[in-house]
């Protein structure tokens, strides 16, 4: 998944990007400094940069206006590298960290070696936007959680125990058993909990639409049990192009479902994941690993395996077994996308697994 580089030494831009200035540093192929300073974090200042150093390599951090100085760089002809924060501690965990300092260490490393500034691919604009939407989803979701949580702690302190109801039935179940005063209080709120119902209802009706529309390609993944149009919908959006993946293994570790690794003198301890990439995406695949691993799983491949983890023992085996089966789904689902094969929960007859 790194970006190729088109010359050995050209002349490199190091952009370290701020919410409204942005320090630069002009590396020349023989290692002088062209050019230090600041420029506007706008598509004006940007643009005026790099029309001034036409054919230079650009070279800045992931952050949120990455992706639009991104796009300006391609269409004036420069090859952009954006490095992933988390692979240069020599710029994080500097005890010398200014901006030009990141400035100047984002060029030299970006002109030398960009391979260690483990370059990300950032995702199209329409994948950009369906994300957005999923995330305005989510908002509304942990919203209503929240809510609703203190409207149980409310009633908790008046000694009355509402009872259990998903978030989808609380109003219509749970609300109306409070007591009178304390609804007459919490009326208000009632109402804020029915209208985010409401919202997440909408927003439910456009990620199917997007995935029987736009998005068709989602209707190989929720072949398995327990992936909904939302899960499949964000898989999609979250991977992009599939083909960008050498092996459908490596998507485990995009995602961040693999274990760290801290190996030194022949001490190798376990450790947990990594948890880098996406966390909404890493949610959403151990949601339906606990579905597929639960009482009410189907038989499968990915069912048997989870469960031969958790029968090993110990305190955390079942927690082991829920990061492993997302870890082996995630690797399936982009297997599925690539190929659009049909899925077989079951590689074997049952009989014969008997």
């Amino acid at each position: 998944m790194s970006q190729a580089t088109t010359s050995p030494l050209p002349v490199t831009i190091g952009l370290d990007l701020g919410s409204r200035t942005s320090q630069f540093a002009i590396c020349s192929p023989s290692g002088d400094w062209l050019g230090e300073g600041k420029v506007a974090t706008t598509s004006t200042g940007i643009r005026g940069l790099l029309e001034r150093h036409a054919g230079a390599r650009l070279v800045m951090e992931a952050s949120t206006p990455s992706r639009w100085i991104r796009d300006i760089g391609v269409e004036l002809g420069s090859e952009v590298i954006v490095a992933n924060p988390r692979s240069i501690p020599v710029i994080t965990a500097s005890v010398r960290k200014s901006d030009r300092n990141d400035a100047r260490l984002l060029a030299q490393l970006g002109q030398l070696r960009p391979d260690l500034l483990d370059p990300v691919v950032l995702r199209d604009a329409c994948h950009q936007e369906v994300r957005s939407l999923l995330f305005a989803r989510q908002q509304l979701v942990e919203q209503r959680t929240a809510l609703i949580n203190f409207v149980r702690a409310q009633a908790r302190m008046l000694g009355e125990e509402l009872p259990s109801a998903s978030t989808r039935a609380f109003v219509a179940k749970c609300a109306k058993l409070l007591p009178a005063s304390l609804f007459k209080m919490l009326e208000p709120l009632v109402q804020i909990l029915e209208a985010l119902g409401q919202a997440i209802r909408v927003y439910d009706e456009r990620i199917e639409q997007l995935c029987q529309k736009d998005f068709a390609q989602t209707a190989v993944l929720q072949q398995i049990h327990g992936v909904g149009p939302l899960t499949a919908l964000c898989f999609v959006a979250t991977i992009g192009d599939p083909a960008r993946f050498a092996k459908s293994r490596q998507v485990g570790p995009y995602l961040g479902l693999v274990p760290r690794n801290d190996q030194s003198c022949g001490h190798d301890p376990d450790l947990p994941i990594t948890r880098c990439g996406d966390t909404y995406m890493r949610t959403l695949l151990v949601s339906v690993a606990t579905r597929i691993l639960g009482p009410f799983g189907q038989d499968s491949d990915l069912r048997s395996f989870g469960l031969r983890i958790a029968a090993k023992g110990g305190k955390r085996s079942m927690a082991r077994a829920r990061i492993a089966v997302a870890r082996k789904l995630a690797v399936l689902m982009h297997r599925l996308l690539l190929t659009g094969e049909v899925y077989r929960p079951l590689s074997q007859p049952q009989a014969a697994v008997a």
